[in-house]
């Protein structure tokens, strides 16, 4: 639910139209650019917003289920703060975007319209382009780990730690049997191998009486 102070949606009923969008985008390593529409600065909640197409032609579109909503921005990279090498290092990919609505009359009269990240930026044709996706579409990404019998790691990797250079030839079945007898790295070995299948999960009671937990 948006939060509206009182005199600004009367001023929003009796048809004011000294409205404008402002941009707040904040990247990972802790720099925020603050844009708006407006024609000029704006100084709203003692940041100050400056003027210019820094994200133009975005279109928001809000759920009120669980699927994420999703936006669409266009931006030019001539502004200052959006140079070429930082999208190419991907600096502002995952930036997370907040948008207000605010009367340029009165600033210190805003709603907080939307909400969500930069998932992909990339040149365009005109500038750069960039694909916004609301906060919802954190809900979808994995966290943690998968719990398997078998090893997750690469043959190889840090989290693997074997020399693979020593085994030329030799493939990993990412068994536990293959990583202990095979290149000796049982305590490396990034699965569960003694983790209940669903067989014994769905099993019943034994039936010749308590077996001490064997199957």
């Amino acid at each position: 639910m948006r939060e509206i102070s009182e005199e600004f949606a009367a001023r929003l009923a009796g048809g004011v139209t000294t409205t404008c969008l402002c941009w707040e985008i904040a990247r990972g390593d802790g720099f925020v650019l603050r844009l708006t529409e407006h024609d000029g600065p704006l100084v709203v909640a003692g940041e100050t917003y400056l003027p210019g197409a820094g994200l133009e032609g975005a279109e928001l579109r809000q759920t009120s289920g669980l699927a994420p909503g999703q936006a669409g921005a266009r931006g030019a990279l001539s502004h200052d703060a959006i140079t070429e090498e930082d999208l190419e290092a991907g600096l502002w990919d995952g930036a997370r975007v907040d948008v207000w609505r605010v009367d340029w009359q009165a600033p210190e009269h805003r709603a907080h319209v939307w909400a969500g990240r930069m998932s992909e930026v990339a040149r365009g044709a005109l500038g750069f382009e960039a694909a916004l996706v609301s906060l919802k579409a954190d809900l979808e990404r994995p966290s943690g780990r998968i719990y398997a019998r078998r090893c997750d790691a690469v043959l190889g990797d840090a989290r693997c730690g074997v020399d693979a250079g020593a085994f030329p030839g030799v493939a990993c079945d990412h068994r536990f049997e293959t990583c202990r007898d095979v290149f000796g790295n049982g305590e490396n070995f990034r699965g569960f191998p003694h983790l209940p299948g669903t067989d014994v999960v769905l099993a019943g009671p034994a039936a010749a009486g308590n077996d001490g937990g064997r199957r």
